[in-house]
């Protein structure tokens, strides 16, 4: 089953001329955002005490946050769409995958 995230995703990025990128440039701008979601992190967690960047309110820090994440989960859809793997039968696979690595572990 395919969610309207992915689908507009998709659209999207067809429409941008986006989804003509193959995987290896693909997982290159998953790389990027990750790195980008990595500083809004710690931008948000700790704040980055830099006197060349204006503070940020914490509502600025968790939009570029929340932002960032948007960007990762966007590029994620892309590649996985390339293999035609939907986020459902990806988090399946995750829960599987864990629930098998730790069973008999209570929480």
């Amino acid at each position: 089953m395919i969610t309207e995230a992915e689908k507009w995703t998709k659209e999207f990025y067809q429409k941008r001329g986006w989804s003509e990128y193959g995987p290896f440039i693909r997982i290159g701008f998953l790389m990027e955002e990750a790195g980008e979601l990595a500083r809004a992190v710690r931008a948000y967690e700790i704040g980055r005490d830099r006197p060349d960047e204006t503070k940020r309110t914490a509502g600025e820090l968790k939009r570029e946050l929340v932002e960032e994440m948007g960007d990762v989960m966007g590029n994620l859809i892309m590649l996985a769409g390339m293999y035609d793997v939907s986020l459902e039968d990806m988090m399946e696979a995750h829960r599987k995958k864990l629930t098998e690595r730790f069973k008999g572990e209570t929480s």
